[in-house]
């Protein structure tokens, strides 16, 4: 027997906001986020920012380049399966103004008792394109592998707390920016690139003004991995 009461209609998820203004929320339940986003990130560019920040995500890049490169030792606050919480130490880098070639990133959920791995991929499939455009972006790394390369003004050694790299709205550089205490190390560089980065990363952030050609976001079964990120091609343009 059929009724004729209207079905409900699903409204799509509001963005989340942050302090690091407009950004994308990518939070549970991750098939929610799919359908909310999908319609939203079909084409065009990208010119929000995104954050990442609930618990550990798997990425790979085949490069990130950028201008006041910065990272330091600090703790993160994290909550455990169990409701409580700690923190757990990273290493936290920082570039004022960057590329990014290619990204890819990928958090496994549980939905209804099965495995599910959210897959989030930004940019195109040029090697040398370096085509994500961002400031200020923040990563918490647990692990990452690849190739560092630092150059102009490098310092070693630096105290986290003294590390200068996120500017703020006026361009000005923030004091610990990193927000790392004193006596932890630190490494602060003009410029860095970072090739073929395959990581786990506790915090993701990058806020504002992100732009990137494509943005695809899916929900797949099972665990699926980043595939391996391809070596880059060529220099970078100037971010």
């Amino acid at each position: 027997m059929s009724s004729d009461r209207p079905r409900p209609r699903h409204r799509r998820l509001p963005e989340g906001r942050t302090h690091w203004r407009r950004s994308l929320a990518v939070a549970v339940p991750a098939l929610l986020v799919a359908a909310g986003l999908g319609s939203a990130l079909a084409s065009g560019a990208l010119a929000v920012g995104l954050r990442i920040q609930d618990r550990p995500v798997d990425f790979t890049t085949s490069s990130l380049y950028g201008t006041q490169y910065g990272a330091a030792v600090v703790d993160q606050a994290v909550a455990r399966p169990d409701g409580t919480t700690g923190t757990v130490r990273v290493l936290r880098m920082g570039f004022a103004d960057g590329v990014i070639n290619g990204l890819c990133i990928s958090q496994r959920r549980q939905i209804a008792g099965a495995t599910y791995t959210l897959m989030l991929t930004l940019g195109d499939d040029d090697p040398g394109s370096w085509e994500i455009r961002t400031k200020n972006t923040v990563l918490d790394l647990r692990s990452a592998t690849g190739v560092l390369d630092m150059d102009g003004i490098v310092d070693l050694n630096v105290n986290g707390a003294d590390v200068k790299t996120v500017k703020d709205a006026a361009g000005a550089y923030l004091a610990n920016p990193l927000d790392s205490p004193q006596h932890r190390f630190g490494i602060q560089a003009r410029y860095a690139k970072f090739d073929r980065i395959v990581g786990t990363a506790q915090d993701f952030q990058i806020p504002g003004l992100l732009t990137a050609p494509k943005l695809s976001l899916s929900v797949r079964p099972g665990t699926v991995a980043c595939p391996a990120p391809p070596g880059p091609v060529g220099t970078p343009g100037t971010p």
